[in-house]
């Protein structure tokens, strides 16, 4: 009679991972040009950091069309699927180990306490970057193929249109042909640093849900906010780092010096001040709250979607 009960954790694991990628990929397509502005702003020039919002969505209308906004959007769209699901699943498997836990030390609440979900955070973090990184090593580097095509170094932000656009797979066999399988884990050292960001919103996010918990239902409009606020604070503690990331994405494609994180740091401060490891901090703050407010809202709605198919499914399986 309890036979079922190791079973229902792991498919909760996967609803909320399915969630979680769906979730991912509606917001990741409404936000997407948001992030091409932020990364070409953060591998380019000291001048490009000058180019207001407005100018260079002007200049990349002009010179790409409106596909320019989206640019390396097919990769950045199974990137997200993959990184959320693969974050979620590891995330809600550690939540379950440490629920069941709590119940059985006889804790009065099985609520994640602040200390669980970081390390929640952390395990499922760390998993998510040493699997996904070479995604976005690639849709790094097709947002940014169009302006480095026309750069001359200090070109404006967007860049001119290159003469073919390399598909995403053409991309990858490009990277391999030119640099070796080594290039695809370009950047994971500030990525790990980084997987401090999802543990300070998610944090963040659970305790400002389990103190909404206590007075009222969580509704998609709560949690829209509240995932937008621990993205802000995130995103803004953490933004240096995401900056020094995306540069090493394309340091080989450009023919620059590898750099290790702290040389990268060391360097955009020598060169820029400490004002270039924020360059493009307005469109990536904005996109990244919008992403995540999205994401919360659309999770849920998703999660109880798919839990009630799986019911349904299962009925008539049994039927």
């Amino acid at each position: 009679m309890s036979q079922s009960k190791p079973v229902i954790p792991q498919n909760d694991n996967v609803a909320h991972a399915l969630a979680g990628a769906g979730g991912g990929i509606l917001s990741m397509a409404l936000t997407y040009p948001l992030i091409t502005l932020s990364t070409r702003a953060q591998v380019e020039s000291k001048r490009s950091a000058n180019v207001t919002f407005l100018s260079a969505v002007q200049s990349i209308i002009a010179r790409e069309g409106i596909s320019g906004l989206y640019s390396g959007l097919s990769s950045a769209l199974f990137g997200i699927s993959v990184t959320n699901f693969v974050y979620y699943y590891w995330y809600e498997w550690t939540r379950a180990f440490f629920e069941a836990a709590a119940v059985k030390a006889g804790r009065a609440s099985k609520k994640l306490t602040t200390v669980e979900s970081m390390i929640a955070g952390a395990i499922a973090g760390s998993a998510t970057v040493i699997l996904t990184n070479p995604i976005w090593v690639v849709n790094t580097r097709m947002t940014t193929r169009k302006a480095a095509a026309a750069e001359g170094k200090d070109e404006a932000l967007p860049g001119a249109p290159a003469a073919k656009k390399p598909s995403t797979i053409g991309t990858l066999l490009a990277l391999l042909k030119n640099e070796g399988p080594q290039a695809l884990f370009a950047g994971v050292v500030p990525a790990l640093v980084l997987v401090i960001n999802p543990i300070l919103q998610y944090t963040l996010f659970e305790q400002m849900k389990n103190a909404v918990e206590k007075r009222r239902k969580m509704t998609a409009t709560l949690a829209f906010f509240l995932g937008a606020a621990g993205k802000l604070f995130a995103t803004s503690v953490t933004y240096p780092y995401i900056t020094v990331k995306s540069q090493m994405h394309v340091a080989s494609s450009d023919g620059a010096k590898k750099e290790g994180m702290m040389e990268a740091i060391n360097r955009v401060v020598r060169e820029e001040g400490y004002a270039g490891l924020y360059k493009g901090i307005g469109p990536k703050v904005t996109q990244s709250v919008l992403t995540a407010a999205f994401l919360f809202a659309f999770k849920d709605v998703l999660y109880e979607q798919t839990v009630k198919l799986r019911g349904s499914v299962s009925r008539k399986a049994v039927a």
